[in-house]
């Protein structure tokens, strides 16, 4: 089939996009507002962007009655946020965290998850999470009623026997859990992984 987008709605293109641009890393994402109420929402339109500077992109949308959502709030008055992965065996508490929770109340409760204090920014960090990256805020793009926020790296946090000797995270050992569409989630562990060399072009 083909499908024109100016013939279809919003939710025709969302559902495409969701289920073609697969699988898609989570930036489950933690954050703490002005008002000091941890916040934590998980974001697959999510991706890397640069090394120098190392920059990563997350596009956050607004809540239905058009404000935005407590994510993009806290980033934009705070300056800061924490990236932490979701593993196979964090996948129902970070599924809790997707609800629509009023801004008063802290996530980190009701998902039963352990706020640990950051080393450089104020938002904290997922204690249960094998991996936490601190950001600071960058910039942030308004396209339409999404924002499109640019955090810089300041640290990684990384379990010791997650790492290899050429200085990669074994994704064997992670089991790192990525989006499909609607409500589809996939599993990134030693059964799917497989290796595959460039070719080299001076010896075709």
């Amino acid at each position: 089939m083909e499908f024109d987008v100016k013939n279809l709605n919003e939710t025709q293109i969302y559902k495409l996009m969701i289920s073609t641009i697969v699988p898609r890393p989570i930036a489950w994402v933690s954050t703490v507002s002005k008002n000091g109420i941890f916040n934590i929402a998980p974001f697959s339109f999510y991706m890397g962007i640069s090394s120098s500077p190392p920059l990563i992109a997350i596009s956050i949308g607004k809540k239905d009655d058009d404000r935005k959502k407590d994510t993009w709030k806290n980033i934009e008055e705070v300056g800061d946020f924490v990236i932490n992965i979701v593993t196979y065996d964090l996948v129902e508490k970070m599924n809790i965290t997707a609800s629509p929770f009023d801004e008063s109340i802290d996530e980190f409760k009701e998902a039963n998850l352990t706020p640990i204090k950051s080393d450089l920014v104020n938002s904290p960090r997922i204690a249960e999470s094998p991996i936490n990256i601190e950001c600071k805020k960058f910039m942030i793009l308004e396209i339409a009623d999404m924002g499109l926020i640019f955090g810089e790296i300041l640290k990684f946090h990384i379990k010791d026997q997650l790492l290899n000797e050429k200085g990669y995270v074994d994704n064997k050992k992670l089991k790192v859990v990525g989006r499909l569409g609607g409500a589809d989630y996939c599993l990134v562990d030693e059964s799917n992984i497989f290796n595959l060399i460039r070719p080299d072009l001076k010896k075709r």
